[in-house]
């Protein structure tokens, strides 16, 4: 749990009151998606969506230094929906990405993939401090396969195996346009079909369960600040931690660093920590680096 821990003192030390200097731009797109913005004399929807897209390729022909050929893309689109009342915020965010490699004659194999929806509803009364309630939905949209040394792959995941979903209530901290921190009781479900190992409880030997419900606290901080122009720090923190089992604390935490080139042109890098001892005692790490193209669409 170490990683968690300089999670949390990265969070705090970048968001400490008088760090932060966010740029005009910066408040405009921040406010049109609802993330934490003063929305007081906003009313109506704020809409917002974008499309990405992300090449790379080599091939070879009588290449003495030897080599294979390749390909891989990846595809995403973010989708952002605000409805800004008088005193209330009810923000919704859905998040789609997919890609693929292929390395000489083998099979293309995934190298991304994730359905994400978030709901949240804020009403604004102490500033800067307001009751929240939301709603997550994690996923994928393809099979997921492990690739074992000399032996065929094997099956792991699929559509909607496993999803996660996540209902909370609580308290929300937004002391800037740029940083959000919420705190509150939730209800994490962990819904499999043929891959029960996501879901099953530990605890039970005899029987193999294809859902988990658990209550517990949930803790969600998001961090978008644009530390030099055209580049973005993006991180998002989440943990969960059930109240039968507080010591097994699920966290999640993504990071992505990105900068845009001109309107057409951007590159990002992103690093990915999950801690699920659920599902596996070590900790999961995914790293990306990316160059593509991005278009807003709204």
């Amino acid at each position: 749990m170490r990683f968690l821990v300089l999670a949390v003192c990265m969070l705090i030390a970048v968001a400490a009151p008088g760090q932060i200097q966010t740029s005009t731009d910066m408040e405009k797109k921040l406010g049109a998606a609802g993330a934490g913005a003063d929305t007081t004399k906003l009313e109506g929807w704020k809409v917002s969506a974008a499309v990405g897209a992300g090449l790379s390729q080599a091939a070879f022909s009588n290449w003495a230094q030897g080599g294979e050929n390749s390909f891989a893309y990846t595809l995403s689109g973010l989708m952002n929906g605000t409805l800004h009342g008088e005193r209330s915020r009810w923000s919704n965010t859905l998040s789609l990405r997919y890609g693929q490699a292929k390395i000489g004659d083998d099979d293309a194999k995934k190298t991304d993939d994730e359905i994400y929806f978030e709901s949240i509803f804020v009403y604004r009364i102490w500033s800067p401090f307001h009751p929240y309630a939301a709603a997550t939905l994690r996923t994928q949209f393809a099979p997921g396969y492990d690739y074992p040394d000399n032996a065929p792959r094997v099956r792991v995941s699929k559509f909607f195996d496993p999803a996660y979903l996540t209902q909370s209530v609580g308290v929300i901290y937004e002391p800037s346009t740029i940083f959000t921190s919420r705190l509150g009781v939730a209800m994490r479900e962990v819904i499999t079909s043929e891959f029960p190992q996501y879901a099953d409880d530990y605890e039970t030997l005899t029987e193999i369960e294809k859902t988990r419900v658990e209550i517990g606290m949930e803790w969600v901080s998001t961090l978008n600040y644009e530390f030099l122009p055209n580049m973005v720090y993006l991180s998002r923190l989440e943990l969960f931690a059930p109240f039968k089992a507080f010591d097994r604390v699920v966290v999640r935490w993504d990071n992505v660093v990105s900068g845009k080139i001109n309107d057409w042109f951007t590159v990002n890098l992103g690093v990915q920590l999950l801690n699920d001892v659920n599902v596996t005692p070590r900790t999961q790490m995914k790293q990306t680096l990316t160059l593509g193209v991005s278009y807003q669409l709204l």
